[in-house]
């Protein structure tokens, strides 16, 4: 089921079934999509797609790894989190910013249910003190 194929970067088995790694090529490259959503969205978290598409891609394309790894855009997440660099100030300073600003303009103008406004305001406090405790 597996063949042994070294990855420049870890000692990955890779699927040697085709299908198979069509299938999580596919499923990679959807982690990496919803990724790239987060980091627009700001209750949809980036890196944790990002790391989820880097394993999946890790075991069916040196050639998709590599990508998102190099990538300009994406790389930086996945190398600092491997690294233990956590998240630079600035990026947390923006995501934090981002984050009040949607979710205030949201509960304040487009939801009229003051329950569904207090549980904004709960994930935007839960999801701060999260971004708050990375390193």
């Amino acid at each position: 089921m597996h063949k042994n194929s070294k990855n420049e970067n870890s000692d990955v088995q890779k699927y040697s079934n085709k299908f198979i790694r069509v299938i999580l090529i596919l499923l990679g490259t959807i982690s990496v999509l919803l990724g790239l959503i987060g980091i627009v969205l700001p209750l949809l978290p980036t890196t944790p797609f990002l790391l989820l598409g880097a394993a999946i891609y890790a075991k069916s394309s040196d050639k998709f790894y590599s990508w998102l790894i190099e990538n300009r855009l994406f790389g930086s997440y996945i190398k600092n989190y491997r690294e233990g660099k956590g998240i630079p100030l600035k990026v947390k300073i923006s995501a934090i910013s981002f984050l009040w600003i949607t979710i205030l303009i949201t509960a304040i103008f487009f939801i009229p249910i003051p329950a569904v406004k207090i549980l904004l305001i709960i994930i935007a406090t839960a999801v701060t003190f999260h971004i708050v405790k990375i390193p």
